[in-house]
């Protein structure tokens, strides 16, 4: 029941689009824009950088948001698992972002909602949240590919996860841990399907690259 409670919490959370109401407030619906959806690049291609920058801590932080209910409603009951709550928060928050029940389950692409859930593992191990931020910046500037540089990232995150939970970081028994790795490979999964267009365009070769106009 604990587990199914912190998967609906980090719904709720999840469908706070940050992206849709900033846009709402501009008299306009991101997601005719761009690439049509309701995230941080989006956002930031249409609207500025002011627009995208609030955009990606809000749908960020609703993820430590999450976390941080989810912590004081039960992971404090139930400390053995809080680990495995988070990541089913965790989950849901990016569900609630990508497939927003009153939006026609058309939201964003999840990445930003992502490092949120990253970033709630800090009490537990704070190097994965370090570790998802240079990821993403050296991919990001190297290649000028932010598709690129936030798959990069998931797939570290969900390596790293792993790499310290068989460390003993988590603190769960075999069963539970490897529950988590499963619902953590689902969060990065659902990275690559949202970004399954990026990734044709970049096999391809003809991804947007970071100040890039469209042509």
């Amino acid at each position: 029941m604990s587990r199914i409670l912190a998967l609906i919490i980090g719904y709720f959370f999840g469908i706070i689009q940050a992206g849709y109401i900033y846009g709402r407030l501009h008299h306009i619906d991101i997601r005719d824009y761009g690439s049509g959806n309701a995230g941080t690049t989006n956002v930031m291609r249409t609207l500025g950088k002011k627009a995208g920058f609030i955009t990606y801590f809000v749908d960020m932080l609703k993820a430590v948001a999450a976390a941080v209910v989810v912590h004081l409603l039960l992971g404090r009951f139930h400390r053995d698992i809080e680990v495995l709550l988070f990541c089913y928060s965790g989950l849901g928050v990016v569900l609630g972002h990508n497939y927003p029940f009153y939006l026609g389950f058309k939201g964003g692409k999840g990445i930003a909602a992502s490092s949120g859930v990253i970033l709630s593992f800090v009490p537990y191990n704070f190097i994965m949240a370090i570790a998802g931020f240079c990821t993403f910046m050296i991919t990001m500037f190297t290649t000028k590919y932010v598709s690129l540089a936030s798959l990069s990232m998931m797939l570290a995150f969900f390596f790293e996860f792993v790499i310290f939970g068989c460390l003993g970081d988590y603190n769960m028994g075999t069963g539970n841990l490897l529950e988590a790795y499963i619902i953590v490979f689902i969060i990065t999964l659902l990275a690559f399907v949202r970004h399954r267009e990026n990734i044709k365009r970049l096999a391809a070769g003809n991804e947007r690259k970071i100040g890039q106009k469209k042509s």
